[in-house]
């Protein structure tokens, strides 16, 4: 009836009522139209995925009927770096090529300016690894879209974005049977299982996003991936903490397509559980570690030493801190000019890898901290050393140190620990839950978090008998055992065993 009421004769109420009847009857109208719509786009979106998946199986099947075997692909787009997930990758391959010899391997790599073969020199001169038999590199040409220097903000999203485009390149380039991302980018896996049609499984280092990063940004303490201007601003901690979330829900819908999840720790586990929510399909695998190398470095009392080293292994990535680690180093060297400590000389060697400019531009920075504070005589850089060199400056340390917030893992510390040296590391993560706690009921290490601690610590170490400090060496070798390449083999194979079941040979 109020759509027949004369306009001019109405009430402010009625004429809003008579507007309202009006735009509920336009949106009836359009409804049917929307809907059919939505069912149209619905279904040219999933044609269009079927079409895809249809068009990259034919390709794999093209690729089977050629070789006559299964392929296993392994996406480390910086599979020529220095690094503990490096060594991972190479120990994974070499494992799977020494039991499954009817089995192709493929890496998909970013690193362009390098072959294949300089490559697997690379792995054998930095990790002492060869493998019994050639791989297939697949080199991807847009790995700058996962560089984490291309998105100075929202560096998550831009990174997991980009890593959805590489991965379809490397799709699109090689269709595998089997995938395993063995570098963190979870985003691949949907589409290399949707699309690709392959069974996919993910060695997890390190989540992309966990509920300690949440803390950060909730409790607004500064770090490196949370800047000043955000800690200290209210609204952009609470819209960051909001990012995080809703980041978090898509990094474990996208993790949560794993046919099989292995971690590298306690740590991870914790976190991965809380995100991908797949306890069944997810193990603890600890990775290699070359413990077997460092057992002959000298195993003996080192009390006649006139200068001490304090060694740090690890790439020069932010998280690291070794800003934290010169800054320790200082405090030690101040106090003992103030008569609070020995007398022996003391030095600190930074050893690690550098994976691209953005480190190289950090290993600047981070000498220019050491000038700035008088340190340069005191403080020496190894950069991309040669597995030797690191055994000899390993054999001529004193300490072990690490200073990385929540760390993973942390293999450079069982090295430290497998070599005999007095290990000093972050008192959180892996080092904390698994590597660094009493063996046998024995001292294996020691634990800081802070620059006070860490120069307490060190003047601590040095401060004890020489025979203690051969005690606790003994226990820290002993107890990384557990960690050795063959323990890596044996569990890796046996999570591995259901998805290469499924391969048609």
């Amino acid at each position: 009836m109020c759509c027949y009421i004369s306009f001019g004769k109405m009430s402010g109420h009625d004429q809003l009522v008579h507007c309202l009847c009006e735009i509920t009857r336009l949106l009836w109208k359009l409804l049917l139209p929307l809907v059919f719509l939505c069912v149209l786009l619905i279904a040219v979106l999933v044609l269009l995925v079927l079409a895809v998946r249809l068009w990259l199986q034919s390709s794999r099947n093209a690729r089977r009927a050629r070789d006559g075997r299964p392929t296993v692909a392994f996406f480390h787009p910086y599979c020529n770096a220095g690094g503990g997930g490096e060594r991972v990758l190479w120990c994974a391959i070499r494992a799977l090529q020494n039991r499954y010899v009817d089995i192709n391997f493929v890496v998909y790599t970013g690193d362009l300016g390098v072959t294949g073969q300089q490559i697997l020199e690379g792995a054998r001169r930095r990790f002492n690894i060869v493998l019994p038999r050639p791989i297939q590199f697949v080199f991807l040409r847009h790995r700058l879209l996962v560089e984490p220097g291309l998105f100075p903000h929202f560096t998550l999203l831009g990174q997991s974005v980009g890593s959805i485009f590489l991965g379809w390149e490397a799709l699109t380039e090689f269709v595998p049977d089997l995938y395993i991302d063995s570098m963190g980018y979870a985003f691949t896996l949907p589409l290399f299982r949707y699309l690709g049609g392959c069974s996919v499984g993910s060695y997890v280092h390190y989540p992309t996003i966990s509920t300690d990063m949440l803390s950060v940004v909730r409790e607004r303490n500064p770090r490196f991936n949370n800047p000043d201007y955000v800690s200290n601003s209210l609204f952009l901690s609470a819209f960051k903490v909001v990012y995080y979330c809703l980041f978090a829900l898509l990094y474990g819908m996208a993790g949560s397509c794993s046919d099989l999840i292995m971690v590298n720790s306690s740590w991870t586990l914790d976190h991965i559980l809380s995100l991908w929510r797949a306890p069944n399909r997810t193990s603890v695998v600890y990775p290699p570690c070359d413990v077997s190398a460092f057992l002959d470095v000298p195993l003996e009392e080192d009390g006649d030493r006139k200068c001490h080293s304090i060694v740090s292994i690890g790439q020069f990535r932010p998280e690291k801190d070794h800003r934290l680690q010169i800054k320790a180093f200082k405090k030690v060297l101040d106090r003992r000019r103030e008569g609070l400590g020995g007398r022996e000389a003391l030095k600190l060697v930074l050893i690690g890898g550098c994976r691209d400019q953005q480190d190289e531009d950090r290993v600047l920075m981070l000498r220019g901290l050491c000038q700035e504070l008088g340190l340069a005589d005191r403080v020496e850089f190894k950069l991309n050393i040669s597995f030797e060199e690191l055994k000899r400056e390993m054999g001529e340390a004193t300490i072990g140190l690490h200073t990385m917030w929540n760390e993973h893992f942390g293999i450079g510390v069982v090295e430290c620990m497998a070599a005999g040296k007095v290990m000093l590391a972050h008192k959180s993560g892996g080092p904390k839950l698994d590597i660094v706690v009493p063996f046998e009921g024995g001292q294996t290490g020691f634990l800081a978090d802070d620059e006070e601690s860490y120069a307490e610590a060190i003047d601590r170490i040095l401060a004890l008998p020489p025979a203690m400090r051969l005690q606790i060496r003994r226990n820290a070798r002993q107890s990384v055992a557990r960690f050795s390449d063959q323990e890596f083999e044996a569990c890796f194979l046996a999570a591995m065993e259901p998805l290469m079941g499924t391969l048609e040979r």
